[in-house]
């Protein structure tokens, strides 16, 4: 009897524990841009684009349209920019020099957060969160280029991503941001 308790009590603890290790969105505090904390659980009851982002990249155009997207949907959405300098060092400013350059070139008003790596062995704990399946619970994907866009439901569940080159006011967005409508491109 005993041994069969012990058994039981093992067989619980491999199918319990991965889901107590698992973080949740809200669990992740980063570093803006300027070196404050930025506690993910503040944005519980608002859906949230994560992006990866850089400077010197055929998308940088898209901050225009974040930033559009930005104003017109604030009240139900937040943004966030995590610059990233692993595709072709097309992020190769500093802190500083991409706030200024987000500032001045797009007028970006937007969460911006500390340059990270998205993907690799020195991967940031919120994209290893955002990538993997067993710890997000939904999906495995790669970031394949600056201004891949994740993005998370009201209730801290990542739903999908957006490509690089889907632009910020497509229809695809949009239908997201306003009915919760996604798709996942093949």
């Amino acid at each position: 009897m005993k041994k069969r308790l012990f058994t039981i009590a093992a067989l619980m603890t491999l199918i319990v524990s991965p889901a107590l290790s698992q973080k949740s969105f809200y669990d992740f505090t980063v570093e803006s841009i300027d070196g404050q904390q930025y506690s993910m659980a503040d944005l519980k009851g608002k859906k949230v684009m994560i992006v990866n982002t850089a400077s010197k990249c055929g998308h940088t155009p898209q901050y225009k349209d974040l930033e559009l997207l930005n104003k017109a949907y604030r009240q139900k959405l937040v943004i966030i920019g995590f610059p990233a300098n692993n595709f072709m060092d097309q992020e190769p400013l500093n802190n500083k020099e991409i706030k200024e350059f987000c500032k001045s070139k797009y007028g970006v008003t937007f969460p911006m957060m500390a340059k990270i790596s998205v993907k690799g062995d020195d991967m940031h704990p919120l994209y290893r969160w955002l990538t993997s399946k067993s710890a997000n619970g939904v999906l495995d994907s790669e970031v394949s280029w600056n201004f891949q866009k994740y993005i998370i439901d009201e209730n801290g569940k990542l739903v999908g991503f957006f490509k690089p080159a889907v632009k910020p006011l497509s229809d695809e967005v949009i239908n997201w941001v306003t009915k919760g409508q996604f798709i996942q491109a093949k």
